[in-house]
């Protein structure tokens, strides 16, 4: 089963993204995002991606213009994160085939990013909201509607965030620093899963 767990490399380089990502599969953590803001994050993502094949879904965070959607597209992609709610960027990228996962903190953010074609929220920053505002909104977002917190979410309180309705998690500087390498990455991750599978037994 795929675990509903981002990993963040805010930073990570393109020599060491293979390592680390084959450390973060072999925690059980398979969806990996590189944000636009680190060091040649394209190449990273290239790399990932033909390193990980099938085993991983690969792509970019801080995603925040079209241009950059199909930048991310033509690397390898799979997958956009963004920190806000632009319609233009989710129309973009569900139209080059890639998932779509918008920064919402508002109800109305929500069901913009929703409506345009979302395939789940990312609720941040996550420690603003709140397990409280995530209990609130969920009582009018559409059934099945999937929404990550990210951001003030993690091992310390996946279980105060799963009885708030959090489908999963976004993990960043839990799991990785610049500096990191991918044993370290490796064992972070391993505690990580370990935590998220106690908050869901």
């Amino acid at each position: 089963m795929t675990l509903p767990l981002i990993a963040i490399l805010r930073g990570v380089t393109p020599a060491e993204a293979p390592a680390i990502g084959e450390a973060l599969i072999d925690a059980g953590i398979t969806t990996i995002e590189v944000p636009l803001n680190s060091p040649d994050p394209l190449q990273s993502i290239t790399a990932l991606a033909r390193h990980l094949g099938d085993a991983a879904t690969v792509g970019a965070g801080t995603v925040l213009t079209v241009e950059q959607v199909n930048a991310v597209a033509q690397a390898g992609g799979q997958i956009i994160v963004s920190p806000n709610c632009n319609v233009d960027v989710i129309q973009a990228s569900k139209a080059r085939g890639l998932q779509s996962w918008p920064g919402i903190f508002t109800p109305t953010e929500a069901f913009a990013a929703l409506d345009a074609g979302a395939d789940g929220l990312k609720l941040f920053p996550g420690a603003m909201a709140g397990t409280s505002g995530l209990s609130a909104m969920r009582a009018i977002l559409p059934t099945g509607t999937l929404v990550y917190a990210v951001g003030g979410a993690g091992p310390e309180n996946f279980s105060d965030w799963i009885a708030a309705s959090a489908d999963g998690f976004g993990l960043g500087s839990a799991l990785y620093k610049p500096g990191f390498n991918a044993a370290e990455v490796g064992t972070r991750a391993r505690a990580i899963v370990a935590a998220y599978q106690e908050a869901i037994a």
